[in-house]
């Protein structure tokens, strides 16, 4: 069968660097940090005290109070993003099929926050059982895609995917494929979460897994820096609509870029560690790159899944090596998380926008934070340490790695006629 073509027409995120997409790519390119001492609960007593929070963020400025307290923070940064994307692609919703249009939602947690709080109150309260009769379904992990579809009224598939930090990307993944193999028209993609609490904070730090940099958080997430010790746990969301292209066309829409390819694939190593020779980074790469149909000197930018972790930055920029021989000197490669911080399952949805932008405005985000050396990565790499770089981006793919050894990546390409 021939496979149809696949384009972004709507953007929207809302992150620790900016509350919308155009905020959020302006602060990128900037390379600004997202990182400060944690507003949300007292953390003095914990290892780390500093995340990457969305700033400024008042719920009711973009939701009625009713409608908002059946959500967990998480759904609610969904919902955001979604209205950002929808309104930025345009659509008359009378004109669309319906039937034709689903949501396809990646979280690696849901709604933890949800969840703390009604154990928390259980366990503090006299042994009666009181709880909110909207725990359950704000706490689970698909609830955003069912609200999402059930204030745009599209029918078509709806599900989220939950693959820890690959979770976004492998949504988009699975959107992509369901439009191109026909099954639908229009599809919004993308992810969120909100982990940043007492549950977040301690069980990543009792993992050794973040940063603990709290004389200097704007610092702390340091990519291929030698000194680097642990990720920045970051929090939000960010929405693409996907849509065939003579859809698209059909209604005038503008196009962003074009999705071509995406790759799965496992470590089947570690529930934490990636393969020591990234072995699934490597795997996932080419399979994206044979699903596209394409060869690896036509990638000019990877935005890699580079969070600041001793073992991941090294394992990663091997695999880059090998799948891409000589031509990886020629390509840069950024790391979005120096500036964001982590986003666990919502990462490779904002680093898959960032990943469009830099494809469509011809110019890579830097990767932040670097001062010392690591010997175990390759110096010869460009890694766009410190300032954005302009130049031609004709195809960029986008990394996200799991817990469990779950990787996905998505590439994505300038649109031409």
């Amino acid at each position: 069968m021939t496979l149809r073509r696949v384009v972004v027409t709507g953007i929207g995120a809302l992150t620790p660097i900016g509350n919308t997409a155009p905020e959020f790519w302006e602060a990128l390119l900037a390379g600004k940090s997202g990182a400060a001492p944690i507003t949300q609960f007292d953390a003095s007593k914990f290892k780390t005290q500093f995340a990457c929070e969305v700033k400024g963020f008042n719920v009711q400025d973009h939701l009625d109070r009713k409608e908002a307290r059946k959500l967990d923070l998480y759904a609610q940064y969904a919902m955001v993003v979604v209205a950002e994307a929808m309104q930025d692609a345009g659509f008359d919703l009378e004109k669309i099929d319906a039937d034709r249009a689903g949501v396809i939602w990646g979280s690696g947690i849901g709604g933890i926050q949800t969840f703390l709080q009604e154990a928390m109150n259980f366990a503090n309260g006299d042994g009666t059982p009181r709880f909110n009769p909207f725990f359950i379904p704000k706490m689970i992990a698909d609830i955003a895609s069912g609200h999402i579809s059930i204030k745009y009224g599209f029918r078509g598939p709806n599900f989220t995917t939950v693959s820890a930090c690959a979770s976004s990307t492998n949504a988009l993944i699975d959107a992509f494929n369901y439009i191109r193999l026909g099954k639908a028209e229009v599809i919004i993609s993308g992810g969120s979460e909100a982990a940043v609490n007492e549950a977040g904070m301690g069980g990543f730090n009792a993992m050794h897994a973040l940063s603990t940099r709290n004389d200097s958080p704007e610092t702390a997430s340091r990519p291929f820096d030698s000194t680097r010790d642990g990720f920045v746990l970051g929090e939000g969301g960010g929405a693409l609509i996907l849509e065939e292209l003579e859809h698209a066309k059909a209604r005038g829409a503008k196009i962003y870029g074009e999705i071509v390819g995406g790759g799965m694939s496992a470590d089947a190593h570690h529930i934490t560690a990636p393969h020591p020779e990234g072995l699934g980074a490597k795997n996932v790469m080419i399979n994206a790159l044979s699903d596209a149909g394409m060869a690896p000197d036509e990638v000019d930018y990877v935005n890699v899944h580079g969070t600041s972790t001793p073992l991941g930055d090294i394992s990663e920029t091997k695999a880059i090596k090998h799948v891409f021989g000589d031509h990886a000197y020629s390509m840069n490669i950024s790391s979005s998380k120096s500036m964001t911080g982590h986003l666990l399952g919502a990462a490779g949805a904002i680093e898959s926008i960032a990943a469009l932008l830099a494809v469509q405005n011809d110019i890579v985000p830097p990767t932040i934070n670097f001062e010392h050396p690591d010997e175990q990565i390759d110096q010869k790499l460009n890694l766009t340490f410190h300032k954005a770089e302009k130049r031609t981006v004709r195809t960029a793919i986008s990394n996200t790695f799991g817990f469990g050894g779950h990787n996905a990546s998505v590439l994505i390409k300038k649109y031409a006629e």
